[in-house]
Formats: C-alpha cells, sequence, structure tokens
C-alpha cells in the first residue's frame, strides 16, 4: 500500500530519514535500515532500533508518530505500545520496529531478511 502523504514534499527516503532522526534524537541504539523492496509488497524500507527499557521503547515509538504526524503523513498505526517490549510504528512505506534488547535478540529481525534476498536473486 503506498503511504497516503498529505505533505507532497514528503517521500519514502523523507520519511525514512525522518523516523531514524527521532529514534537518534532520544538515543535510539544499533539503529539499522533495511531496503526491502523487491522482498515485500508490505514496504519499502523496515528500520530496527533497540531501546533500554519499556519505557524508553515506548518514547522511541511515540517519537516516531510525533515527528510523522507533524510532517502531516496520513498513515501512521502503532502496535505493541501498551507492553514497551517490541513497538511496531507502520508509516506504510516505512515500518519501524522498536525492540528491547532480549526481544531483538530474540527475534533477529535483521537476520531473516538475509536469506530472502538471496533466494529471490538466485531465481532472477
Amino acid at each position: 500500500m503506498p503511504c497516503l502523504i498529505l505533505d507532497p514534499d514528503m517521500n519514502t527516503e523523507k520519511t525514512q530519514q525522518l523516523a531514524i532522526t527521532a529514534l537518534e534524537d532520544l538515543k535510539g541504539m544499533d539503529i539499522i535500515s533495511l531496503d526491502v523492496r523487491g522482498q515485500t509488497t508490505l514496504t519499502d524500507h523496515m528500520i530496527i532500533c533497540t531501546g533500554t527499557s519499556n519505557r524508553h521503547v515506548k518514547s522511541l515509538a511515540e517519537s516516531v508518530s510525533t515527528a510523522a504526524k507533524k510532517a502531516k503523513l496520513g498513515y501512521i498505526r502503532t502496535e505493541g505500545e501498551k507492553e514497551g517490549e517490541w513497538v511496531i510504528v507502520d508509516l506504510a512505506d516505512v515500518v519501524v520496529h522498536v525492540m528491547q534488547p532480549t526481544a531483538r535478540e530474540f527475534y533477529k529481525l535483521e537476520d531473516l531478511w538475509g536469506p530472502i534476498k538471496e533466494l529471490r536473486e538466485q531465481h532472477q
């Protein structure tokens, strides 16, 4: 689904940078951004970040959501903020995963995308 953007000057790369800046502003740790175009139709970029506690994870996700609202993005959804172990901020073309260290180590999201990319490249 394409991102509904109320600001015509906002594109996927700007949305990605907006999210990364919001995470950096609150000292998000180990921020990585994966370009998953060609691997999934769900989103273009996946950003993964670690927070130090459930309060920090919630604050990081809220920072991204607030920045997206200020940028007038029309599609902003969050999930998991009640628990604070793993919060997802879905901005359509950019999906942000903010996780506590134990959740990030357990799920290893960044490791999931490597094999998918290799399989797709083999079948091209």
